[in-house]
């Protein structure tokens, strides 16, 4: 498949719409596979932090 111009492109033959919101969702989902275990081993050192800070204060 070849695009005359970027417009073309962009536009995928009038299914632009479906195929870069497919993109975009499928990068979102990829986004959210890296982002929420980084920030849940972030909460999960917070909360032991704060747990041995507790017991070594008893």
């Amino acid at each position: 498949m070849s695009f005359s111009s970027f417009g073309e492109f962009l536009a995928m033959g009038h299914h632009g719409l479906y195929v870069w919101s497919a993109y975009g969702v499928c990068l979102g989902v990829l986004l959210l596979n890296l982002g929420l275990p980084i920030l849940a081993r972030l909460r999960y050192l917070q909360d032991e932090a704060r747990r041995m800070r507790r017991e070594e204060s008893k």
